[in-house]
């Protein structure tokens, strides 16, 4: 199959949308010119129920949905097409409402580091051992999710990440030793041509970094593309590249996305695990759960124990997070744990590799234990599975009981506590970011 995608600018080629009434065209031509729209072919021929599209997991997770915007600004844009409003002027519109919708979640743009006096804008570190690498190549993906945390990396220039130097990389590498995974992410890499990723992983391997033990690739190609894998006109030279790498001493973790056990369902993707786990690299797999996807503990097992059965090994479930749709796809903290126990425990032991809830929130990743009574109290258990200060990691914390709660800025500290552990010293990092930016900016 050859790759094709359809945006907002040619999904009426669709030969399935005939199905969809000019009502549902329209709220998609509203929200899509705020959120991203793009789908690819083999989600439109091979994942979408067609003759259940409106309930279906994979229109929600590609097509915009009326209620993904709040009517306010639904409407707001949907009187400006209908107007045929001039584009700098629905644009403004666009851009303020984009702003309104938490762009930049869990202080991502707090995680670029500082390198010889310069930000490295292609690269986040916020945990000791990991390094987000944003290849330039990979900012885009084969299709969109309507759910996506990082939606301003394809609408809006001002938080974009991405770095094409490969050297500056290896430098910063070189220069932090406590670094031991790199994760390649975007977008999604995986869109990248094969030369692309042989740039940057040759350059890893040729400097011989003692330090770098992993290479992680964040990729929904699995379950969007998976022909990036077997059929593609580079697919074998990146196969190729997978097993030079694994030879040399380097791991290779594919953190594959998937939302919903059909999207494992295909020869495509049976096809693409297969190809890959032969090189030696692991599959790891990770999705948040999600209202109107994958709200529901069986949904969940089954996606564990297909995806145990097809060699690949559960990692997270997430929680939401606040961007974007938010209410459209949110699920409480409380009934996100309920989910979560209700999988994993019609599991086997071999399923339960996975950790969540998790909620990847600015302090850090903080694992949502499960609901408890301490000394007459109803409250949350917490941890952090990982922190801004490693001294966090692994440490109980508690809050009130909130059953309306969707992510940690709706929890209070539980026993008459006045902040969370963690607070005063996060917002002494958070301060001393911003001093330095703008110090930066009056130079």
């Amino acid at each position: 199959m050859k790759y094709k995608a359809y945006t907002l600018n040619n999904f009426k080629s669709i030969p399935q949308i005939e199905k969809l009434s000019d009502k549902q065209i329209q709220d998609i031509e509203v929200v899509g010119n705020v959120l991203p729209f793009k789908v690819s072919n083999y989600v439109v021929d091979e994942l979408i129920d067609w003759d259940n599209f409106e309930d279906d997991p994979f229109f929600i997770l590609n097509f915009p949905q009326k209620d993904m915007l709040i009517p306010g600004h639904f409407n707001s844009i949907k009187k400006m097409l209908e107007e045929g409003a001039d584009r700098t002027t629905l644009n403004a519109e666009v851009e303020r409402i984009r702003l309104s919708l938490n762009p930049n979640p869990a202080g991502q743009q707090y995680n670029v580091p500082q390198f010889d006096g310069e930000p490295l804008t292609g690269i986040q570190h916020k945990y000791d051992e990991t390094m987000l690498f944003f290849p330039s190549q990979g900012q885009t993906c084969h299709a969109y999710c309507t759910f996506c945390f990082r939606w301003p990396q394809f609408a809006m220039n001002d938080f974009r990440f991405a770095m094409k130097e490969a050297d500056l990389m290896v430098k910063y590498l070189k220069a932090h030793p406590e670094i031991s995974d790199v994760l390649f992410t975007g977008g999604d890499p995986g869109i990248m041509k094969t030369k692309f990723f042989e740039y940057y992983f040759n350059a890893l391997l040729d400097a011989d970094i003692p330090n770098l033990k992993t290479i992680r690739i964040g990729t929904k190609a699995l379950s969007y593309w998976p022909y990036r894998f077997t059929t593609d006109d580079d697919a074998d030279d990146l196969i190729k590249l997978f097993e030079k790498t694994v030879k040399r001493g380097v791991n290779i973790s594919v953190m594959a996305h998937f939302n919903h056990p059909r999207a494992l369902d295909t020869k495509a993707v049976s096809d693409a695990i297969n190809r890959i786990l032969s090189t030696g690299a692991q599959i790891r797999t990770q999705s948040p759960v999600l209202n109107h996807i994958n709200a529901d503990g069986e949904v969940w097992g089954e996606m564990w124990r297909k995806q145990v059965s097809m060699g690949l090994i559960p990692y997270y479930m997430f929680v939401a997070r606040d961007t974007g749709a938010q209410d459209y796809f949110a699920v409480t903290l409380d009934k996100a744990i309920k989910i979560y126990n209700d999988a994993y425990t019609h599991v086997s032991g071999i399923c339960r590799t996975v950790r969540g809830p998790s909620m990847s929130s600015d302090p850090g990743k903080i694992h949502m234990l499960g609901v408890s009574e301490v000394n007459g109290e109803k409250v949350f258990v917490m941890r952090f599975i990982q922190g801004r200060n490693p001294e966090w990691v692994n440490q109980i914390f508690f809050a009130k009981y909130n059953p309306d709660a969707l992510w940690i800025s709706d929890l209070e500290p539980a026993f008459g506590e006045k902040e969370f552990f963690f607070m005063k010293e996060f917002n002494q990092m958070r301060n001393s970011q911003h001093d330095l930016e703008h110090t930066e900016r009056v130079e």
